[in-house]
Order: structure tokens, then sequence, then C-alpha cells
């Protein structure tokens, strides 16, 4: 889970959990103790964001924003940064063992082991997984193997949306894909209009996936995450907001 503030006028708003894909290597600035990313984009507000899993702090500015500004800024904030890399929780690993407990979907399932099998096969049922391991085959391969079948589950459920979205919206991405990624559901390089999207939105719900996905076309109609930006979600998916809700990244 990462937090952001964003900077408009007088005041700060919490803001999402979807980052856009930016390729300048930004510089560092180290206040009281804290090393932050200082990148400079074309965006017209400050938007600090704070990772606590990795204590990764970043915050992006108007490229003609002097430094002077900024460094006051972050100082008003150390308080909030604090607070934010305090919520830091030990990640726990996932069991692939025979009766742990998986997200998939929007819903959480048993996982049950059958070796021996006649082949490597993965069976979904209505309150558990079968993962059938082939003679021979050793536990050591079930995480390889449930990765690999939830990311083919989360293509075909992200191909629909896709390609609807992109008629909807008018606009045409040159490709998409699914990879791991750590602090971000999905990324938009708007000058190359490629979309990568987290495998970790295949245990997520239809209704957020559909939301990551408009969000990310979005951003080829409208690069920052401004008024316009927020207009067009409003436009296009009036419950976005509902639906961002049903998850922040890291939780289930």
């Amino acid at each position: 889970m990462w937090l952001l503030y964003e900077s408009r006028g007088c005041g700060y708003l919490c803001e999402g959990d979807i980052d856009l894909e930016v390729s300048k290597k930004p510089k560092i600035i180290t206040l009281k103790g804290h090393s932050i990313e200082l990148q400079r984009k074309h965006v017209k507000n400050i938007n600090l964001a704070v990772y606590p899993a990795t204590g990764r702090i970043r915050v992006s500015v108007p490229e003609r924003m002097d430094e002077e500004h900024v460094v006051k800024f972050l100082e008003s904030k150390l308080g909030w940064i604090r607070r934010q890399l305090a919520k830091t929780k030990p990640k726990i690993p996932i069991s692939y063992e025979s009766g742990s407990t998986h997200q998939l979907e929007g819903k959480s399932y048993i996982l049950n082991l059958m070796p021996d099998a006649s082949s490597n096969r993965i069976r979904l049922h209505e309150t558990h997984i079968d993962l059938y391991l082939q003679v021979g085959r050793s536990s050591e391969h079930v995480p390889k193997m449930m990765k690999e079948w939830c990311r083919a589950r989360l293509k075909a459920r992200v191909q629909p949306l896709m390609s609807k979205w992109q008629r909807v919206l008018g606009v045409e991405v040159s490709s998409w894909n699914v990879k791991q990624m750590k602090t971000k559901w999905g990324s938009c390089n708007t000058r190359d209009k490629r979309i990568w999207l987290s495998l970790e939105l295949a245990k997520k719900s239809d209704e957020y996936l559909e939301y990551v996905i408009v969000h990310e076309l979005v951003h080829l109609l409208e690069r920052g995450h401004n008024a316009h930006f927020y207009a067009l979600l409003d436009q296009y998916l009036p419950d976005w907001r509902q639906r961002k809700a049903l998850s922040a990244f890291g939780q289930q």
C-alpha cells in the first residue's frame, strides 16, 4: 500500500494507488534522515507518495518549481511522512501447502495439492482450487504453476475490458501486458501508448480490475492526475470512487 498527498492551493488531498510511468531519473533530497526522490513532471500540483512496505518516499513537482519551495513543502509534511512509514507491516510469506487460503478474482479459495497425478493441471471449484502435480514433481513447482495459471486467467479477463474501453474512450494502446509490480496496480507510458498491469490484480474483483484499466486508458487522454483527468473518470466511470475503495495495494 502507498499513500499520496497532493497539494492543490491551500489544502492537501489523499489520492490514488496507481502511478503514471515516468522515465526521468529522480534527484535525491535528504531531509532529517529521509531520502526523498524528486521528480519533475508536466503536472500542476505537488504529489507526495510514501511506500511503507519499502520505505520509499517520492515527490513529483511541476517542472519549473524551485527546489526551495519543494523543501519547505516536504518540511511541512515530515510528520505525515513519519506516520505513514510507521505503518509498515512485516510481509508474511505466501503458503502453498494444502489447506492454505488464496485470493482469486475477489474471493477466497482453499488450495488442495493432488500429488502423483497423470499431468500438471489446476482446476477451480466453488470453494477450492485443486492443483494436480504430475508423478515425480515436488511441491516446489507449486508457486510457479499458481503464478502462471493466475497470469493466464487475468489476461483472459483483461482482454475484453481493454477492447471495450478503448472503443468507449476512443483511444488505442500499442500493447499491454501483465507483470509483477511491487508498489502499483498499473502504469501507462503515454508516449509509447503501452500499459502494464500488476499480476496482483488476479486477486481482485472484476469491478476493481475494470477501474484500473479505465484509469490507465484515461491517461492516454490526460497524462497527469489533475482536475481534467478526474473529470474524465467521472464522465466515463461515474462509480470509480466506489470501485477504488474496494481495495488498496497489498490488501485483499
